[in-house]
């Protein structure tokens, strides 16, 4: 494909600014607190991190710098890594670019029977929800099936991914977060348990969607009085991954709940919604679920367009959502001729990123969603990608999808009650254990725009919410201090 080529890149005329200042190196700031503001050195000192955890710079677009600390230094970024995957989708794939999910007949359909196998070809779509299969078994009915009566076959070779442990990152296997990519990711692989205290009977009831066959739930909770401070959120997983078992006092303050977990493997969460979804539907099947591959010169029966990468990039950055993430960096190395491959997708991206005149040695990008421990990136490198975003044409779509501080997505919370920065930066955040991090947009109050990225790696980052703060507030007061084109106030 065309856009795997560097040289078929598109062209801008403010490409050649842009890499003279890319390639210039950064000044060199020491590690001491000197370097930084007094609101930010006193809120490390505050927080017991040391100057040489964090690193920081505050920029114009364009490149003129107004602060940088340690902005060389590579650190793991977590969710902010997103920034990086998202902003190569945008300039390689494009944002009206979409995902297409098909139905392909394996067999002769005479009077609405079909005599073979249906295949299910996944095209990698990050958001194929119950929704969108629906929609799609929906129009295959229309268009004259109904009884299956052979197999159910799932062709998920457009990604070479091989086996995944969603227990890996931090044992916790049915946490929606940890689900692993796949060509054929249905619902997010998703259940979704609603929590309804009734205060009368003393019991709790526990509603599910989809109700899928294989999937159970055990439960052993009492509604019970008192404070919602603890409520019982994790469960006791089985071996296999398909039974929750909820123990304990459910108080009736806490009101509804509502709680998704990942369940049974990729193939069994396909077979349980297909059927669940196709019986609703009026249709009939009794066959097997196997993978497999749709026959060479076949003609799509039935298909389904995902929504557009923009909208796509705005849920993985509003939300933080990683499993999105992890679907669209593999995509970025999907082709007719190979399927996508982690390795294939980190070579785009650093190919990518020469071709665009940033220089990122440090860049470690183990699955372009952050929830890594190995994933590393430097505050200047950051700097650079928010920058090549803001001041070329894909500025508005990449500044949108990112959450706006005290207002929405996962900065909803922050600077909120009062503060000056709420609803005048676009932030993505960042936060594991040992890991905080911001970047982002400051809009000043007289029109200027500031580029933040702030990257803090310590075992006390958990506490270092206020140094953040403090960063985004140091920047926003001097994204105040002139107005738009020039003007001091």
């Amino acid at each position: 494909m065309a856009w795997m080529n560097p040289t078929c890149l598109r062209d801008h005329s403010r490409w050649p600014r842009f890499i003279a200042f890319a390639l210039l190196p950064l000044a060199v700031a020491s590690a001491d607190a000197a370097t930084l503001p007094a609101s930010v050195a006193s809120a490390l000192k505050a927080a017991s991190i040391p100057a040489s955890a964090i690193g920081v710079v505050v920029m114009e677009p364009g490149g003129r710098m107004l602060l940088a600390h340690r902005e060389g230094e590579a650190s793991n970024p977590a969710s902010v890594m997103k920034l990086v995957t998202t902003i190569a989708a945008l300039d390689l794939l494009g944002p009206a670019y979409t995902w297409r999910t098909e139905l392909h007949l394996g067999g002769k359909l005479q009077n609405e029977r079909l005599d073979g196998d249906l295949v299910l070809r996944g095209g990698g779509d990050p958001r194929l929800t119950m929704e969108a299969l629906w929609m799609l078994l929906r129009d295959a009915r229309a268009r004259g099936l109904r009884d299956i009566g052979g197999d159910l076959v799932l062709d998920r070779g457009r990604f070479a991914v091989g086996a995944f442990d969603p227990a890996a990152f931090d044992g916790e296997a049915a946490r929606p977060y940890n689900v692993g990519p796949d060509a054929l990711l249905i619902n997010f692989k998703a259940v979704r348990l609603t929590f309804i205290p009734e205060g009368a009977a003393a019991t709790v009831r526990i509603l599910t969607e989809p109700p899928l066959a294989g999937v159970k739930i055990v439960n052993n909770l009492v509604a019970g009085n008192g404070a919602c401070t603890d409520w019982p959120e994790k469960p006791e997983v089985d071996v296999a991954g398909s039974t929750l078992t909820f123990n304990g006092n459910y108080a009736a303050s806490c009101g509804e709940k509502v709680k998704h977990f990942s369940l049974l493997s990729p193939p069994d969460y396909a077979r349980a919604l297909f059927d669940h979804l196709w019986r609703q539907l009026g249709g009939s099947f009794a066959g097997k679920v196997r993978d497999g591959a749709v026959a060479p010169g076949s003609v799509a029966f039935a298909g389904i367009d995902s929504p557009t990468l923009l909208e796509v990039v705005r849920d993985i950055n509003k939300n933080s959502n990683n499993v999105m993430a992890r679907q669209l960096f593999l995509d970025l190395s999907a082709s007719r001729d190979a399927p996508a491959t982690l390795a294939a997708s980190r070579a785009i991206v650093i190919q990518w990123l020469a071709a665009r005149g940033i220089a990122a040695p440090e860049l470690v990008m183990e699955n372009g969603a952050g929830l890594s421990r190995i994933e590393r990136i430097s505050p200047s490198t950051l700097a650079r990608l928010l920058d090549f975003a803001w001041t070329g044409p894909l500025g508005p779509e990449l500044a949108s999808s990112l959450p706006i501080a005290g207002v929405d997505g996962t900065m909803k919370k922050r600077f909120a009650g009062g503060s000056a920065v709420a609803g005048r930066a676009h932030l993505k955040s960042g936060f594991l254990d040992n890991v905080r991090a911001v970047a982002g947009y400051i809009h000043g109050e007289g029109g200027r725009t500031l580029i933040v990225v702030s990257l803090i790696n310590h075992a006390n980052a958990r506490a270092a919410a206020a140094v953040q703060e403090a960063v985004v507030e140091w920047a926003f007061t001097e994204a105040s201090r002139t107005r738009c084109c020039g003007q001091r106030r």
